[in-house]
């Protein structure tokens, strides 16, 4: 193999890792934007503060994203006067934003089917690995017999 062909090889293989992550932090955000829709689409009065404890993630992710949410027609922020004083927010999703919902619900649904078949894989190959070694015990044998039947 020349140098050219090596460095084409490299450089192909270097090409596909980016675009891996690509995709993987796109999956991420989508996955967030899902998550937030889901959470407001059920609690319109939701503070941004248990939001990102319910999703886990940041309050200040949580906050850029509605701000995206917001300028993408997705979401609507009505602020009333709540107790003690202090203005609160009702979050409304608009029609676009149900119908992104729709699709973010159906794309994070067909990922994690895919997640599930992969880990359903991988846990078969570690069962045949462990069965094959001889090194089972009986809790590990029950916990194989109970894969087996899972999948």
């Amino acid at each position: 193999m020349t140098a050219a062909q090596i460095e084409h090889k490299w450089l192909d293989i270097a090409t596909r890792a980016a675009y891996t992550v690509h995709v993987m932090n796109k999956s991420h955000e989508e996955e967030i934007r899902y998550n937030i829709l889901r959470v407001l689409s059920r609690e319109s009065g939701v503070t941004q503060r248990e939001m990102a404890r319910k999703i886990g993630i940041s309050l200040g992710k949580v906050n850029s994203c509605i701000s995206e949410l917001v300028r993408r027609g997705l979401i609507k922020i009505n602020r009333f006067k709540g107790a003690r004083n202090r203005f609160g927010y009702i979050y409304v999703l608009t029609p676009r934003g149900i119908e992104e919902k729709a699709g973010l619900t159906l794309s994070f649904l067909k990922r994690k089917m895919l997640e599930y078949t992969e880990i359903k894989r991988q846990v078969r190959e570690v069962a045949r690995e462990v069965e094959d070694s001889g090194l089972v015990d009986i809790s590990v044998a029950a916990a194989l017999d109970r894969l087996k039947r899972i999948s």
